[in-house]
């Protein structure tokens, strides 16, 4: 979810401009402060690892709340599989390495790499242990009930134990390779997050034990299909379990985990020995790896030769079975050089994301309500059949879009299409940070250069965990002779931007796509995220200089609407937060509400807190991590942090400044931390429509009113879920915005909206 932080950046936007003493409570760790601190005070700063794991505690709630349907519970264990496997590999791997390189600097909350760690690891073993909890306790036992059950081994008959020993004699013995370490044999080499068996075997009982290591092969269904396997063994048609059904109802399906069929069926394996144990484990392993850019011989190069790294990059977590002997605990956190810390008991299942299978099931009943995105009404009926009217629409007036509420493929996807084929368009040049493996967009852009267009594409390599896709859709537009910038020195490219050059009427004009989310078609069905379509000239013209930076030598310094980090965008946004500030202290209408996934910057938090004692009235709306204490007094009391998790990921960024009674709106790529303000390109534009405006309004409203999956937070980063009162109604904005979008769509159907 993010990159290791740096503290560097403006040093006039860091400078705090008051420094009177204010009222401080306690910290939430059981460490005392002063009664009275300034805003340089290591406790006003909240930590940036420990406010991350409180998300994933968010996240986890949603697989422990009965409210919700139960695959979106099982969903939800997956994600939080996902999410601290990440965290592991990023931020712990971080940690680590600091420690490694002797680093003692205090993060801005005061600590010292080595403490985090720690406290990190503590808190993420607690969580980990309530994920087995929950899973145990609570989603197995309701997925039982509903028909679907997970059973151990011995919990079969005879004649279905067989069963699935032909079964893995037949489909998953060919697969394994066991790998003994002894004298004549290293250890074997772990790779990241794989699941594997530690297997100890003798050849008697007064001979010495050796050890194994059997990776669970990731190309075979991780849950195994009980009956099916039985039906097969019988020579009996037996239905897939995703269609079977009985007198109107889901028939009953049992599975068992693929790692204990391994396992109970070893000894064809290691055939003429005794097998003394086996024990799951599954190993995570740190991801920050780095070269130094400016003596690379080539980005792709450089990229090629990280991937390679990170396969065997330091170990920074080992999961293991609860039960696992202490002889092989100690065996493989020797060989996989891991402190005890950093070792963790767990019940299987130790990956979560294998439950998903349970999807394939047909269970409407189990899921939520499905939601298709909606066609805008001002791109209904339009294609790239009829690319004039694509382009009329947004020449008349800007479109503001809202993924997932409307489509993408009908708005994104059109736009571009309708480019590749327009005859009037001459160049498109698109940023393009993560995308789909089968990217329709990287297609559509192949296709425009067949035309005749020229299309030039900044592909940021450097997009954490997508290198390899980002790698293989260079190669194949370079084949295409499209002009690929792969990135810039120093900086990640995170803009989300397109431009469409087109020639009408004897002149050129300028078609631009400015959003807060990727060219992802696929996670634009799951995350929020806003775009604007605008053919305004100077955001036109900023795009052009923008795009000139990532392909030629230029070093542009101003832009006449565009909020471009690092060259602008802290600046502006500072201004923007002390001019609320200056409103409050002259009487005027202040306010600010923010939105965003992530409130890191030490800077933007003192900026924050000035503009709270002057009066200003604050909103943030923060889906993860959040350094600013809200509800102190003297200090923040002025402020809320409000987070929202639910069956959409909240990723859309959008900045309201109240401005004295004439508001200020923006709406881009770029969270406040410091690495989006001082070491990535970023795009942040204006929204001057009123209708637009009031939409934003809409979104942000929905999301403040939420009292369902809405989360408020106290000053010791204490997170509360709302919970609506007796006689109160229930608001979801998940579900307040896909209404709005039905409704819009309605209205449009029935000439109801403007044309």
């Amino acid at each position: 979810m993010s990159d290791d932080e740096a503290r560097g950046g403006d040093s006039q936007a860091r400078q705090s401009q008051t420094t009177a003493p204010v009222r401080v409570r306690e910290r939430g760790d059981g460490e005392s402060t002063s009664a009275d601190a300034d805003l340089t005070d290591p406790a006003l700063y909240l930590n940036r690892e420990l406010s991350e794991l409180a998300f994933h505690e968010r996240v986890l709630h949603e697989a422990v709340d009965d409210r919700n349907p139960l695959f979106e519970r099982v969903k939800f264990l997956s994600i939080l599989t996902s999410n601290l496997d990440e965290f592991f590999m990023k931020r712990v791997g971080g940690l680590k390495q600091q420690m490694a390189a002797g680093v003692s600097e205090l993060s801005p909350d005061g600590r010292t790499p080595s403490r985090q760690w720690s406290l990190v690891l503590d808190r993420a073993r607690d969580l980990l242990d309530r994920q087995s909890a929950c899973f145990h306790d609570l989603v197995r036992p309701a997925l039982a009930d509903a028909g679907i059950e997970i059973v151990g081994y011995d919990d079969l008959a005879p004649d279905e134990r067989a069963a699935l020993r032909d079964y893995f004699e037949a489909s998953v013995l060919p697969t394994l390779t066991p790998l003994t370490f002894d004298p004549a044999h290293p250890f074997p080499f772990i790779s990241n997050l794989s699941l594997s068996l530690a297997v100890r075997t003798t050849e008697g009982d007064d001979e010495p034990t050796k050890f194994s290591r059997v990776k669970v092969p990731g190309n075979r269904p991780r849950l195994v299909n009980v009956d099916e396997r039985v039906g097969d063994a019988d020579g009996a048609t037996v239905a897939d379990a995703s269609t079977t059904e009985s007198a109107g109802s889901a028939a009953p399906v049992r599975f068992v985990p693929l790692v204990a069929v391994i396992e109970r069926n070893i000894d064809l394996l290691f055939p003429n020995v005794d097998v003394v144990d086996t024990s799951a484990f599954r190993v995570t392993r740190n991801a920050e790896v780095r070269r130094n850019e400016e003596v690379a011989e080539g980005l792709i190069a450089t990229i090629e030769d990280v991937l390679r790294q990170r396969r065997f990059a330091t170990v920074v977590r080992l999961e293991v079975q609860s039960g696992t002997p202490e002889a092989v605990r100690d065996l493989l956190a020797e060989q996989l050089d891991v402190d005890d810390p950093e070792v963790f008991e767990r019940d299987l299942p130790l990956d979560y994301g294998a439950l998903t299978s349970l999807f394939d099931l047909d269970r409407p009943e189990l899921e939520v309500e499905p939601w298709t995105p909606q066609p805008h009404p001002r791109f209904a009926g339009r294609s790239a059949d009829d690319p004039e009217s694509v382009f009329a629409e947004i020449a008349r007036k800007d479109v503001l879009v809202h993924h997932p509420y409307h489509s993408f493929t009908g708005t994104v996807g059109t736009f571009l299409a309708a480019a590749a084929a327009d005859p009037d368009v001459l160049a498109i040049k698109a940023t393009i940070y993560r995308t789909a493996p089968d990217s329709e967009v990287i297609e559509t852009l192949i296709e425009a250069a067949k035309n005749g267009k020229q299309v030039a594409v900044m592909v940021e390599l450097k997009a954490r965990f997508d290198e390899e896709n980002n790698l293989r859709w260079v190669r194949r537009l370079e084949e295409e002779g499209i002009h690929v910038a792969y990135g810039t020195i120093g900086l990640k490219t995170h803009s989300k931007t397109a431009l469409v050059v087109r020639e009408e009427d004897d002149e050129v004009r300028l078609y631009s796509h400015v959003a807060t989310g990727n060219y992802h078609s696929q996670t634009a069905k799951l995350y929020t995220d806003l775009g604007l379509f605008t053919t305004d000239p100077d955001i036109g013209h900023d795009l052009v200089r923008l795009f000139n930076f990532f392909t030629g030598h230029s070093r542009q310094e101003t832009y006449r609407k565009l909020l471009v980090a690092p060259t602008n965008l802290r600046e502006e946004m500072t201004r923007l937060v002390r001019r609320e500030a200056d409103h409050a202290r002259a009487g005027r209408d202040a306010r600010i509400v923010a939105k965003m996934n992530s409130l890191e910057d030490p800077a933007m938090v003192r900026e924050l807190y000035e503009a709270s004692m002057a009066g200003v009235d604050i909103d943030l709306v923060v889906r993860g991590i959040c350094r600013l204490r809200p509800g102190i007094e003297g200090l923040s009391e002025n402020v809320s942090v409000s987070s929202v998790v639910g069956r959409f990921l909240e990723h859309s960024r959008i900045f309201y400044f109240e401005n004295g009674g004439e508001p200020d709106y923006y709406v881009g790529s770029a969270d406040w931390m410091t690495r989006n303000l001082d070491r990535r390109v970023e795009a942040v534009a204006p929204v001057e429509d009123p209708e637009h405006r009031a939409e934003l309004d809409a979104v942000l409203d929905a999301l403040l009113s939420d009292n369902r999956r809405r989360w408020v937070m106290d000053a010791d980063g204490r997170y509360q879920q709302l919970r609506p009162t007796d006689d109160a109604q229930e608001v979801e904005a998940h579900t307040v915005l896909m209404n709005r979008a039905l409704a819009e769509t309605h209205r449009s159907k029935n000439g109801d909206h403007e044309s």
